[in-house]
C-alpha cells in the first residue's frame, strides 16, 4: 500500500518536473534562437545588437530600480513642517519683533506642501508614468494590467490628484480676494503646468513630434508655487483665509476622495479574486497616495486658516480628521489583495481602505457643518 502511494506521488512530481522544463524550454527557445542567429552574423551586426541589448538591460534594471525604491517617503513627513509652533494665519502681517525692517507676511503652507509633494514625485523620484518602458508595458500589456511594477507610478499619480485638486482652490479662490479679484498669475501657471498630461514622453503620436515631458511641466509648478510663496511672505500676493474659503476647500477634498472610494467599492464589490486580481494593487496605492497627499495638505490648511480654526473651535475635529488619516497611512501590505469579505485567508485590502476614506470623508462633512454654523 505505503509502495504505491510513493510510486504515484514520484509520477506526480516527474509529471510536473517535466510540465516545468516544457514551460521553460518554451520561454527560453526565443533567446536560444536569437543566440544562433546571433552566433553566425558579422561582427558589425553583433556588434549594434550587442548594443542595443545592453542599453536595454541598462534600461530595464534603471526602471526596476527606479520603481521599487521611494525616495522622500515618510508617513510623518507632516512633523517637519512644524507648523504647530507658526502662530500666524497665512498672508496675515507678522508682528515686527524689534528693529524696523521689511513688512513680512504668513507663508501659506498649503502652497509650501504642494510644491514639496510635486518635487518628491519627479525630483527626489522618477515620474513612472511617463517613462519609456513604463509607456512601452509588459510584452504590449499596461503594467498597470500587471500585478508587480505599477504601484509606486498609483501612489504618485494619487499624490498629484491631491495636489491638482489643491491648485484648483488656489487658484480660485485661496489666493485672491473673492470672485471678483484678478486671478494671480504664479497661481495660474502652477494649475496649468500641474494638469499638464500624466503620460508624455520626449516623442509623442498624437500629436505627432517632440514633447516636453510631464517632470518637465510638474516642476514649472513647483517654481511658480514657490514663486507665488515668496510674494507672499514679501506681503505682495493674496492669500484670503476666510471661513467660506476654507468651508470650500474641505467640499472639494471630500468629493474628490468620495469619488475614490466609489472607484474602490465597485472594485471590491464585483472582482473577488484576492491576491490574483492584478487591478487591485493599482486602485489600492492611488487612493494611498491620494491620502497621503491631503495629509499633509489637511495639516498645513489647518495653519493657513488658524484664526479660522480657533475661532470656531475646531481643533479637536481637526486632530481627530488628521489622526484617521495617519492611520490609513498605516495599512502598507506586501501584496494588495481583493477578496470577499468574509475571506479568511486573502483579506480584502479595498474594503479596508474605503473604510478609512469614508471616515475621513464624514470628518471632513463635520468640520464644514461646524464651519458653516
Amino acid at each position: 500500500m505505503s509502495g504505491s502511494i510513493v510510486d504515484f506521488f514520484t509520477r506526480v512530481f516527474a509529471a510536473l518536473g517535466r510540465g516545468i522544463g516544457h514551460l521553460l524550454a518554451w520561454l527560453a527557445w526565443p533567446f536560444v534562437a536569437l543566440g544562433r542567429w546571433y552566433k553566425h552574423r558579422g561582427w558589425i551586426v553583433r556588434a549594434v545588437v550587442g548594443a542595443v541589448v545592453v542599453l536595454f538591460i541598462g534600461l530595464y534594471a534603471y526602471f526596476f530600480w527606479q520603481t521599487q525604491v521611494w525616495t522622500g517617503f515618510d508617513r510623518d513627513y507632516v512633523q517637519a513642517y512644524d507648523l504647530t509652533n507658526r502662530g500666524v494665519s497665512a498672508g496675515e502681517p507678522v508682528a515686527a519683533t524689534g528693529e524696523e525692517g521689511p513688512r513680512t507676511c504668513g507663508r501659506s503652507a498649503i502652497a509650501d506642501v504642494a510644491a514639496d509633494l510635486t518635487d518628491i514625485n519627479v525630483n527626489q523620484n522618477a515620474w513612472i508614468s511617463s517613462m519609456l518602458l513604463y509607456k512601452l508595458g509588459f510584452f504590449g500589456l499596461d503594467w498597470d494590467d500587471t500585478p508587480f511594477f505599477d504601484n509606486k507610478a498609483s501612489f504618485q499619480r494619487g499624490v498629484n490628484q491631491a495636489v491638482r485638486r489643491t491648485s484648483v482652490e488656489l487658484v480660485d479662490a485661496l489666493g485672491r480676494v473673492r470672485g471678483t479679484s484678478q486671478i494671480d498669475g504664479d497661481l495660474q501657471k502652477a494649475r496649468e503646468s500641474i494638469q499638464f498630461s500624466e503620460d508624455a514622453w520626449y516623442f509623442g503620436l498624437s500629436p505627432f513630434g517632440p514633447k516636453t515631458p510631464t517632470p518637465g511641466f510638474y516642476r514649472t509648478a513647483i517654481t511658480s508655487l514657490r514663486a507665488f510663496n515668496d510674494r507672499l511672505e514679501a506681503c505682495d500676493a493674496v492669500f484670503d483665509a476666510r471661513a467660506d474659503n476654507l468651508i470650500q476647500f474641505l467640499d472639494r477634498i471630500a468629493n474628490d476622495i468620495g469619488s475614490t472610494s466609489a472607484i474602490l467599492r465597485e472594485r471590491s464589490e464585483n472582482y473577488n479574486s484576492g491576491w490574483f486580481d492584478t487591478r487591485a494593487d493599482d486602485r489600492f496605492w492611488f487612493a494611498y497616495g491620494q491620502l497621503y497627499g491631503y495629509y499633509g495638505l489637511l495639516h498645513a490648511a489647518r495653519a493657513d486658516f488658524e484664526d479660522v480654526v480657533a475661532q470656531r473651535s475646531l481643533g479637536s475635529l481637526w486632530d481627530t480628521t488628521e489622526n484617521q488619516l495617519r492611520a490609513a497611512l498605516n495599512i502598507t501590505p506586501f501584496i494588495i489583495s481583493n477578496g470577499r469579505e468574509a475571506g479568511w485567508i486573502m483579506p480584502t485590502h479595498l474594503a479596508t481602505m474605503g473604510f478609512y476614506i469614508l471616515r475621513v470623508r464624514s470628518n471632513l462633512v463635520e468640520l464644514r457643518q461646524v464651519l458653516d454654523r
